[in-house]
């Protein structure tokens, strides 16, 4: 009797801790996407203000992003393309788009 006492116990026990344990993963992972959106749209805004700075020739201040992420934007020719690359950082997820321009 004591023995199945300890038994159903220690499995009760177990499950909470699992079910917590659980629980706890899918609140990252909520914040993970928050993160990763973020991280997208300011990857996107500066990939369109690149674009447009370097479609343009213009000399535009960069963007700047009120919710917290940040993002930079590289552009390299090779072979007749042009590859704009931008990253979008929002706190540990970063996110990369790039647009390429064949000439």
């Amino acid at each position: 009797m004591l023995l199945s006492i300890i038994l159903i116990g220690g499995s009760l026990l177990t499950t909470g801790a699992v079910a917590g344990l659980l629980t706890i993963h899918q609140l990252k992972q909520s914040n993970n996407i928050v993160d990763s959106t973020k991280a997208f749209f300011a990857a996107d805004g500066m990939l369109e203000w690149k674009t447009y700075d370097y479609v343009k020739a213009t000399n535009t201040s960069q963007p700047n992003f009120t919710n917290g992420a940040s993002a930079n934007a590289t552009i390299r020719s090779s072979s007749g393309q042009t590859i704009i690359q931008s990253e979008g950082i929002a706190g540990d997820t970063i996110r990369t788009l790039e647009s390429i321009f064949i000439q």
